[in-house]
């Protein structure tokens, strides 16, 4: 009986080890970013596991000590995350080569969104970049304004038109020989109907597969603490400041010539939380 009972108890704590280890494998990381304007945490998602072991990976490197924000748009975001833009002074000790990488995209859209606080990957441009790949390195930080329900209803039109105007593009780019053989012929009408039938496939496609519309925690967020809607689904949202948004607003406020920063605001450290 005292086998049987030894037993049990036994089971019983294999049980319990595993239960927390699976709850500290679901426990999201944390990160702290250390800065010359101050410190922010942030939570990096469980959901976007290539994106959180990509900036682990960089952070335990030392990637990010002693890099530059080196882009402020204010009411929008902060940039930085390019390991070869030191501050004044500070040899460039790596190859930077080595960070010259991306990775797949992995938009997690709408469970995740451009909210003000948001940390996301940058990347390159659809035109280069279709698949939407991340940059290896480089994140921005959300700082974005407040909405009012009525302008982000009028955002949403401006970006369904903005799918159909570079549908349309790509259309176009298709049938280059046709439009311009139309137009060397001179045959307007028979250009405009063209261009009239390559409009009419890039709305009737956009109307099949319409941008999402925005969900009430988006709107919530939005019409509250603020952030950047456009953006929604273009681009890999893979964590969020927990702590700190006060230091992203007050970076987000310096003064830029052409979104480059006029004073040094250095990433002195990312340290990842254990």
């Amino acid at each position: 009986m005292k086998i049987q009972h030894l037993v049990y108890a036994a089971c019983c704590v294999a049980l319990m080890a595993c239960g927390s280890q699976k709850k500290k494998a679901m426990e999201e990381t944390e990160v702290l970013i250390e800065t010359s304007m101050g410190d922010m945490k942030v939570r990096l998602y469980n959901d976007t596991p290539k994106h959180r072991d990509n900036f682990i990976k960089l952070a335990k490197a030392g990637a990010y000590d002693n890099i530059l924000f080196h882009r402020v748009v204010r009411g929008f975001m902060i940039q930085t995350g390019d390991p070869a833009l030191k501050p004044s002074g500070v040899p460039l000790a790596v190859d930077t080569s080595d960070y010259r990488y991306t990775i797949p995209a992995e938009i997690r859209y709408p469970r995740h969104f451009h909210k003000k606080g948001a940390l996301a990957a940058a990347r390159m441009g659809d035109y280069v970049n279709p698949e939407k790949a991340s940059s290896g390195t480089q994140f921005y930080i959300v700082t974005g304004d407040t909405y009012t329900i009525t302008t982000l209803m009028e955002l949403y039109s401006a970006i369904y038109q903005s799918r159909v105007d570079t549908l349309y593009e790509e259309l176009s780019r298709g049938r280059m020989k046709d439009l311009y053989l139309l137009r060397r012929k001179g045959d307007e009408e028979g250009l405009q109907a063209l261009k009239d039938s390559l409009l009419h496939e890039a709305e009737v496609k956009v109307a099949n597969h319409p941008p999402l519309l925005f969900n009430e925690a988006q709107k919530q967020a939005y019409t509250t603490v603020g952030g950047a809607p456009h953006l929604d689904g273009e681009y890999t949202v893979f964590g969020e400041v927990v702590e700190g948004i006060g230091v992203a607003e007050a970076i987000g406020n310096v003064p830029t010539a052409k979104e480059r920063p006029l004073k040094e605001v250095v990433v002195k450290k990312v340290t990842v939380l254990e």
